[in-house]
């Protein structure tokens, strides 16, 4: 007891002194900054000592111990787990894109932050106390002691690392995005080669020290994300009002946004804006309608236009190119069209409508459609919250994170310093939508063309296929309307300095509290995935016999490869942050919730139903995805009750309980030995 005293007030003296470090940094920077030092170094410097500063602790922390590697040596303290977790928590997802949603879908973006924080009290009142009480490495450690069979778990556990891959890799995938995208905007080098680099960073903690590596690092990350969000945001608090308190700050201008919301909504100017974009809208209809000829003749449109180009003598070489790439571009298909088409069409008509309020709860409670977009609005809200909180409960790079506290007694204590770490972030999240929301309506809306702000520029050549922003002159009058600004959610923050003329080192700090978010948790994905293949497929079913030190060797280079697929599969940008994210939310509410936690409080579940429920859970799930998805081929008109795919789990769940409840009662009960370990985990 008295050498666990010991450990955390060591570890509160090295991180006190690493803060105090970190403010003295921030410190000389503002002064370089005052004193002309060029833009360019200051991102330099924010990006490479941060990411040096993780690949030292990593280095420091190298271990090739099974206990260390795995679960940390199981010794550490509540508070620390507790801001470890945090920070694996606090994603490229939450910290890049959850005030992105905000901003683009009003009070509807709520649901993440519900969802999300609701999970955990989930998590500490139905998983992590059991989980740590049965100790081990892994979540399938769990489900293969929990649910034994004819072959003993592995059934079982081959489905669980089945899901966990399946999961994890899913959610990596938006963490290197978001890794990519930091380090190309703020080094200027191209985004794909930013997803490699960073993935190096990554690399350095998980492959040398596994979770003893992680955790130390995630806990200094958590630090910088912390004075990445809020700092920020009291500037912001600072500059429109008189109280630097975000959360109470920002509801003396709420009023204020809902006035320009309103007269923007009337303004004539706008509402020319939206024609023009629902003409577009229409102009697809009437082209999705009288497919194929429509593509046909479209093609041949486009054939005929670049040959009219080549012909006439004075044509300049950018015409000719602007014709070749439009025949290049030009749907391959008639179902690739009806895709296209589709998704464009669905694109105008939302910005054919009036700009989303940002307080008013599923508008359009009037009558006939009104009210039914409403109530499916208000519907996809409550499924999204319900997936949120099931998948945030079953996601096992958080498991796994309370099998490296000394006690059950910790890990209990440490879902309560979780909350709470995440809670500082979540109160100001709405905040900063506001104000910057505010900023961009009274500082750029209603300006002129010929004076856009340097951000614009800067953020729209990051991608200048699919720009992050784009502002085009639709009415011809020289002045920017609300409806010609298009903005990609995943920029609002990191932009967001920029946006409000703060100083450029509070825009690397801000790059640098990004990217410590998408690689602390890329950190815990990647070893969940290696862990699940290296220990609970190759130790515990393929070689029992293996070695301690070939154990963690082929974990390390499972991890490397693992990575290495993620980050090809980041750099095809397979779409924004938050759908892939809440993808993997739904997957993991559907596969193994069920199992989880009617493992833990019904002694009646046998391994066939556990069987049954997670194939059945995963198989309605990935069906809903893909049958309703336009980017799987599917089609929205397949909705059942209108739900979105990102919400598949609300059905998902409830086939896979079904499943297993029925199969178990059909299927002979446990024996006594699993009935023992039940009583056993379940005892305080």
């Amino acid at each position: 007891m008295e050498s666990n005293r010991d450990f955390f007030w060591r570890l509160t003296r090295y991180y006190s002194l690493y803060t105090i470090g970190f403010i003295a940094f921030l410190c000389v920077l503002a002064i370089l900054e005052h004193e002309g030092m060029p833009r360019s170094w200051i991102g330099y410097l924010f990006l490479f000592v941060t990411i040096g500063l993780y690949a030292a602790i990593g280095v420091v922390c190298r271990t090739s111990d099974v206990p260390e590697y795995y679960v940390a040596g199981r010794r550490v303290p509540p508070l620390f787990n507790g801001m470890a977790t945090a920070a694996d928590w606090i994603s490229a997802a939450t910290f890049i894109s959850l005030a992105g949603g905000l901003y683009l879908q009003g009070f509807d973006g709520l649901a993440y932050i519900l969802g999300w924080t609701g999970g955990y009290c989930l998590v500490a009142l139905l998983i992590a106390p059991y989980l740590r009480k049965f100790g081990q490495y892994t979540i399938a450690d769990f489900l293969a002691a929990r649910y034994p069979g004819k072959f003993g778990g592995t059934p079982i556990r081959i489905l669980a690392v089945a899901a966990t891959i399946l999961i994890s890799f899913t959610y990596v995938v938006a963490q290197i995005y978001g890794v990519g995208l930091i380090t190309s905007r703020f080094t200027g080098i191209d985004f794909s080669i930013g997803i490699f680099l960073g993935l190096a960073s990554i690399l350095v903690c998980s492959f040398l020290g596994g979770m003893r590596a992680i955790t130390w690092t995630q806990v200094a990350q958590y630090i910088i994300i912390l004075f990445a969000y809020l700092i920020p945001v009291v500037w912001l608090s600072a500059k429109h009002t008189t109280v630097p308190v975000p959360p109470v700050a920002y509801g003396a201008v709420l009023p204020k946004l809902n006035a320009i919301e309103h007269k923007l909504e009337d303004d004539p100017k706008e509402q020319e804006i939206r024609k023009i974009f629902q003409a577009r809208a229409d102009e697809l209809e009437r082209k999705l309608q009288n497919l194929p000829r429509s593509w046909e003749e479209g093609r041949l449109e486009a054939q005929r236009h670049i040959d009219e180009v080549k012909r006439d003598t004075h044509a300049s070489l950018a015409e000719i190119k602007a014709a070749s790439r439009a025949l290049s571009s030009y749907p391959k298909s008639e179902e690739e069209a009806e895709r296209r088409w589709s998704d464009a069409r669905a694109a105008n008509l939302v910005r054919a409508q009036p700009p989303v309020s940002q307080t008013e709860p599923f508008p359009g409670r009037g009558n006939g459609k009104e009210r039914e977009s409403s109530d499916t609005k208000r519907n996809n809200f409550l499924a999204l919250v319900f997936c949120l909180m099931l998948g945030t409960a079953a996601l096992p790079h958080i498991l796994m994170r309370y099998y490296t506290t000394p006690t059950v007694s910790s890990a209990r204590k440490s879902v309560f310093w979780t909350l709470f770490f995440i809670m500082l972030i979540y109160l100001s999240v709405p905040a900063l939508t506001v104000l910057v929301k505010y900023d961009i309506y009274t500082s750029l809306v209603g300006s002129s063309y010929s004076h856009l702000p340097d951000w614009v520029y800067y953020w729209a050549n990051i991608d200048k296929v699919n720009p992050l922003v784009s502002i085009n002159d639709l009415n011809h009058d020289g002045l920017v309307q609300l409806g010609e600004i298009s903005m990609d959610g995943d920029i609002i923050v990191l932009a967001m300095p920029e946006i409000a003329g703060l100083p450029y080192f509070i825009s690397g700090l801000v790059a640098a509290g990004g990217l410590a978010a998408a690689l602390s948790t890329a950190d815990g994905l990647l070893l969940t995935i290696s862990n699940a293949l290296s220990h609970d497929i190759y130790y515990k079913v393929v070689d029992p016999s293996a070695s301690t030190q070939k154990r963690v060797t082929i974990s390390k280079l499972l991890l490397l490869v693992v990575a290495l697929l993620a980050a090809y599969a980041a750099s095809l940008k397979p779409g924004d942050i938050l759908s892939m994210v809440g993808a993997a939310f739904s997957l993991a509410g559907s596969t193994l919730f069920p199992a989880l936690v009617l493992g833990v409080f019904w002694k009646r579940a046998n391994q066939a139903g556990a069987v049954a429920g997670i194939v059945c859970g995963f198989l309605m799930c990935v069906y809903y995805m893909l049958h309703t998805n336009p980017t799987f081929g599917g089609n929205a008109s397949g909705q059942w009750f209108h739900i979105a795919p990102i919400s598949a789990g609300v059905f998902g769940v409830p086939a896979g309980i079904a499943a297993m409840v029925i199969v178990s009662l059909l299927t002979p009960p446990p024996d006594e030995a699993t009935i023992a370990l039940i009583d056993h985990i379940r005892t305080p």
